[in-house]
């Protein structure tokens, strides 16, 4: 394997690519819920999504981050994960 290769990953709103680092990655937690993995290790299927709301906004709203999460996300549990990713990017 070629060490100068970063890993890359497919974000899930815009379908774009780019290193596994420069994206954000959720995860589903055991109950099946989603939550924002700030280390990038955390146990569990991940999805990944650029750190941009307008991808955030396509993951959720097509329901692309749940597909890829393999979990039904409910209203509520939809809405705390926008909150905290809103948080994480630091966006209004």
């Amino acid at each position: 394997m070629d060490g100068d290769r970063l890993p890359e990953r497919t974000c899930v709103g815009c379908r774009g690519r780019g290193p596994k680092g420069s994206l954000l990655r959720v995860v589903r937690t055991p109950e099946g819920g989603a939550r924002v993995d700030r280390s990038g290790r955390a146990p569990g299927r991940g999805a990944y999504v650029h750190p941009a709301m307008d991808c955030v906004r396509r993951a959720m709203r097509g329901g692309a981050l749940a597909r890829s999460l393999r979990t039904a996300l409910g209203q509520a549990q939809a809405a705390s994960l926008v909150q905290e990713l809103t948080e994480v990017l630091g966006a209004p």
